[in-house]
């Protein structure tokens, strides 16, 4: 496995996965940091999510300063969260600018409902390919995906509240991961 040579080679990596994923960086995130640069393996990748999913904020700005801090330390994390953040901030308010003078046109309109159809199914695709790695979790590939299942029933098709769906599906899932960890 390898690391960052340096903290621009890691402001670097970060502003262009921020901009490849531009919407859906997570998505992104697994394959540069672990299949095109190597820092991280599928599983470890698998663990600091879980811990930047649990962590209040961004999942991937999250992800981002954990992986800075763990090469570089503090330094690391504030350039990690500087290359993730930065550029992105310069053109979104590039958009949002351009966004106000064209925002009427159905071309426009279409374009950002195809962009919502691509970020779906980057995530899906992300999803898909990091399903092996449940193999080593302590819920197990079948608990995993059944709760994942359950979620997307009860918040897509049901609309009940995330927040409710989370604290019952996530709650429930920590206490049986919790439990099988427990175990002799």
């Amino acid at each position: 496995m390898s690391r960052p040579a340096s903290l621009s080679q890691l402001f670097l990596a970060f502003s262009r996965l921020a901009l490849q994923g531009f919407g859906g960086v997570l998505a992104v995130a697994q394959r540069e940091l672990v299949e095109r640069l190597g820092w991280m393996t599928k599983e470890e990748f698998v663990e600091t999510l879980a811990i930047a999913q649990v962590l209040p904020g961004p999942n991937i700005v999250n992800l981002s300063m954990m992986i800075g801090d763990r090469f570089f330390g503090l330094r690391g994390a504030v350039v990690a969260l500087t290359g993730m953040l930065g550029v992105p901030s310069i053109v979104v308010l590039g958009l949002a600018a351009a966004y106000g003078q064209l925002s009427a046109h159905p071309i426009v309109v279409n374009a950002l409902r195809g962009m919502g159809a691509v970020a779906a199914g980057l995530i899906l695709a992300t999803g898909i390919k990091l399903l092996p790695a449940l193999k080593s979790s302590p819920l197990g590939r079948p608990l995993a995906l059944g709760l994942a299942l359950l979620a997307f029933v009860a918040i897509g098709l049901l609309r009940w509240p995330l927040v409710h769906v989370l604290a019952v599906l996530g709650g429930g899932g920590m206490a049986v991961a919790w439990w099988r960890l427990r175990r002799p």
